[in-house]
C-alpha cells in the first residue's frame, strides 16, 4: 500500500499555530498512547526549536512531527519529539521526518560555515534504537532514565560535502 499524499512543513519558533499542531500529535502519541506525563512533554526547548510538521494533503490533517534544537553555545543539533500517529506508522513517515530534519540541519550548518560535518544527537527510547541506527546514529555512553523510561544517547555526523 502506498503512502497517502503528504507534505512536511518547516515550522519556525514564531509560528505558534503550526507549533500547536505539532504539540497535538505529540500529546496523542507520548501522553495518550505511551503514558508520559503532559508536564514533561511540552518543555523549555519548544519555544526556541524548529519543528517539522507532516500533514496529509489536501486536507492538511497533522499526522507526524519532529523537533530540532541547538542548545545555546552547542556545536550540535538535537533531534527530539519524533511522533507519528499510530494509524500512519505503516507508511514509514518517521523516515521522512528524520531525513527532512537532517537536510535542514545540513543547510543550517553550511550557512554558519566552517565545519565539514553536522552533528545530531538523539535520546532514543531503547526499543527504537535500531530505527535511528538505520540513519547512521551510533550509541554513545550508557543507558539512562529520561522521563521515567530507559533511553540511549545516539549520535550521527552528517557530512556537509560540496
Amino acid at each position: 500500500m502506498s503512502p497517502p499524499a503528504h507534505e512536511i512543513v518547516v515550522v519556525p519558533p514564531k509560528d505558534e499555530t503550526r507549533r500547536q499542531e505539532c504539540y497535538n500529535v505529540r500529546i496523542q502519541v507520548f501522553v495518550h498512547e505511551q503514558g508520559f506525563p503532559l508536564d514533561v512533554e511540552i518543555d523549555e526547548f519548544d519555544g526556541t526549536s524548529t519543528h517539522f510538521l507532516l500533514r496529509l494533503v489536501p486536507s492538511l490533517i497533522p499526522i507526524g512531527t519532529i523537533r530540532a534544537c541547538s542548545p545555546i553555545g552547542a556545536s550540535y543539533y538535537k533531534l527530539s519529539r519524533l511522533a507519528v500517529l499510530k494509524e500512519y506508522r505503516q507508511f514509514k513517515f518517521g523516515r521522512d521526518l528524520v531525513l527532512a530534519l537532517h537536510d535542514w540541519v545540513k543547510a543550517e550548518t553550511k550557512r554558519i560555515g566552517g565545519l565539514d560535518h553536522a552533528e545530531v544527537i538523539a535520546h532514543s527510547q531503547i526499543p527504537v534504537k535500531s530505527f535511528y541506527a538505520k540513519y547512521g546514529y551510533e550509541p554513545e555512553g550508557g543507558e539512562f532514565d529520561e522521563d521515567g523510561a530507559p533511553h540511549q544517547k545516539m549520535v550521527v555526523r552528517l557530512p556537509l560535502g560540496p
